[in-house]
């Protein structure tokens, strides 16, 4: 019998996990949307929106339609077509879509904060269409892994497209890097839901609630073309550090791709490098930027679905003008901490 690795095996059924992260929602999903923001105690100034969410219905559900077809569309691409290309495409939608036109305000990432307030404080509502963009990519991932950051979330899409010359960090490294995006998943909750209360100066009581991931969104400078400096700055930083370490707020600082992470180590379908026969040849290792191939197979927590490892695998060659296309290969870094 086909081993799971290869493509065969048992498959899973993904209705439990669904049903679970349902009952998670249900609490959530009675809310409406409050258009007066809440109030963290004065201390904590909004950004001024230079692109507001939508006021009809319409355009909200436009916004939910493009990201449920988007994430069905890579999902196609990905594990179906198996297409770098296509992945790409999807991409630069993405980028031009939930990026430039949308302000990068639709955003499952800082959704992660609306959805605990309105959990812990019943006096804050938000709308359908957040909680949507918060739990449709996570039953996404229960489905089909991580396809939303492989062609869907522009954050991630922006970092895929810079990737110059990529270098491998130290496996050990790496793994205790993974840990910061959950330390920094339970700050922006306990922050959101709770905060640190203090007093003003005119002895008001101050809730201490903050919006961390989107006060730190390295990218929403980007997109919106303004900002303050110091976050175009980080932005730059991150675009500079992409070029060279694949993929580097995705990998060790997305709080939301934590949660993605989790969700899809359980995943009913998932990126199956060779589906009929493994080579073990290690091309595929050496090609991904983003460490996450590990004894020559994808691992599902740490995979993005970008497509990259299809263009260097043996079986999955493309050929253009009649001859293979040459791998370009990234060395991978040794596990003891040394140089590549």
């Amino acid at each position: 019998m086909p081993s799971p690795s290869c493509g065969g095996g048992r498959s899973r059924s993904p209705w439990p996990l669904l049903l679970l992260l349902l009952a998670f929602a249900s609490s959530a999903l009675v809310a409406q949307y409050q258009k007066a923001p809440p109030d963290f105690g004065g201390v904590y100034s909004f950004p001024t929106p230079t692109h507001p969410e939508p006021r009809s219905g319409i355009a909200l559900g436009i916004d939910v339609a493009m990201l449920a077809a988007g994430l069905g569309l890579a999902a196609y691409l990905v594990l179906v077509r198996r297409s770098r290309a296509g992945a790409i495409a999807l991409s630069v939608a993405a980028i031009a879509y939930f990026g430039f036109y949308r302000k990068g305000c639709t955003c499952p990432i800082g959704a992660i904060q609306n959805v605990t307030l309105s959990l812990v404080d019943p006096r804050y509502l938000i709308s359908y269409s957040v909680l949507a963009f918060f739990f449709i990519p996570l039953a996404a991932a229960f489905l089909f892994g991580r396809v939303f950051c492989g062609g869907v979330c522009p954050l991630g899409a922006v970092q895929d497209m810079v990737v110059l010359k990529p270098k491998a960090v130290p496996e050990r490294v790496d793994r205790w890097l993974r840990w910061l995006p959950f330390v920094y998943l339970a700050a922006a909750v306990f922050f959101a839901g709770w905060g640190i209360p203090g007093v003003s100066a005119t002895g008001k009581a101050l809730a201490g609630r903050r919006f961390l991931i989107c006060e730190w969104d390295p990218f929403i400078g980007l997109f919106r073309m303004s900002g303050p400096f110091h976050m175009l700055v980080l932005g730059a930083g991150f675009i500079v550090a992409g070029m060279f370490y694949g993929r580097p707020y995705c990998r060790w600082l997305c709080p939301y791709g934590a949660l993605l992470s989790l969700a899809s180590r359980v995943s009913w379908k998932r990126v199956v490098i060779t589906p009929d026969k493994e080579l073990n040849c290690g091309l595929c290792a050496d090609s991904c930027p983003y460490g996450a191939i590990h004894d020559f197979r994808a691992d599902p927590a740490s995979c993005v679905a970008c497509a990259r490892c299809y263009e260097y695998c043996p079986r999955d060659v493309k050929v253009r003008g009649g001859q293979p296309v040459e791998a370009r290969l990234y060395r991978r870094a040794p596990t003891d901490g040394g140089a590549a």
